[in-house]
């Protein structure tokens, strides 16, 4: 089998210069230079990497008039490289992240070549100190964030998807804008019978942080939330997937009347606006998930 080609895509909105010069010098020390590298500015400038870091491979530079959100700007990524007509795989890091080995990008390369079904691979996220956040792992509970194999969702900080599941699948939703989009593009993967796997010798180290600590999280976490059930999953579901996290959100947030008034507004949202185009998962699909351990209404 030929080996797959390998890329690299980052979306910022230039609020990290120093993080994306950690992260891109990063990326040119690996063992495998990536055949593309594509840097998107998310509604900013962006400066000029390839001669001040010594990159492999050329950088392209984006830069967009506004802010597409991440899901939004790893489109624009996905179409760029696309037009190359030279990628068989996207890695895609967050802008504050930092690849510690240097065997990543090829250590992801031999997992694509040794399976021609995986369509995603989730990296391990852990901060400077090694811990995980157990959101950030993607099985129920507290599972050991250093048990890898097959799971049903992946972590939007580090991942890689395989281009011909994309030409399958479809891309990210760009409405979502932020929060959800992974399940939305797992589910998609799953029900067409890519795998997604976890790898946990892949490492991306990341500061640890809270999603609340961005202003719009409550309100688009629930609207996004009523619009990925109402897209992907079986009528009977959806009513089931809402009604348990209305209680988990309850619960949660109880010391926070402000988050929940948002969150609420944003589920109202969620089911007053379009939610978009309606492809829910086959009940085959829904079986296969529950076997790997997370039914899809949790």
């Amino acid at each position: 089998m030929t080996e797959p080609r390998i890329a690299v895509a980052v979306v910022t909105m230039g609020n990290r210069p120093a993080e994306v010069d950690a992260l891109l010098e990063s990326v040119a020390k690996q063992d495998l230079a990536p055949v593309r590298i594509v840097v998107v500015g998310n509604g900013c400038p962006l400066p000029e990497f390839a001669e001040r870091l010594g990159l492999p491979g050329e950088v392209t530079p984006i830069e967009l008039d506004e802010n597409l959100g991440c899901p939004g700007g790893r489109n624009v990524a996905l179409a760029r490289l696309r037009s190359f007509g030279d990628v068989d795989v996207v890695v895609e890091l967050d802008d504050d992240g930092l690849l510690v080995d240097a065997d990543v990008l090829r250590r992801v390369r031999d997992l694509y070549a040794a399976d021609d079904r995986l369509g995603i691979i989730g990296f391990r996220i852990a901060d400077e100190q090694g811990e995980t956040q157990q959101r950030h792992v993607p099985r129920i509970g507290g599972s050991d964030p250093l048990r890898g194999g097959y799971v049903t969702g992946f972590l939007g900080g580090g991942h890689a998807l395989r281009m011909a599941m994309l030409a399958e699948t479809g891309d990210w939703p760009a409405e979502f804008f932020f929060a959800h989009e992974e399940t939305d593009l797992a589910w998609r993967a799953a029900d067409a019978g890519w795998r997604i796997l976890y790898a946990p010798e892949l490492l991306l180290q990341h500061p640890k942080t809270s999603p609340a600590r961005h202003a719009i999280y409550f309100r688009v976490n629930a609207r996004n939330r009523v619009w990925l059930t109402r897209r992907r999953l079986p009528l009977a579901l959806i009513p089931v997937h809402l009604g348990v996290w209305v209680l988990l959100t309850l619960v949660r947030n109880r010391n926070s009347p402000a988050g929940l008034r948002a969150w609420f507004g944003g589920f109202l949202e969620g089911l007053r606006e379009p939610a978009g185009e309606r492809r829910p998962m086959r009940w085959r699909t829904v079986w296969g998930l529950c076997r790997l351990g997370r039914p899809p209404v949790i």
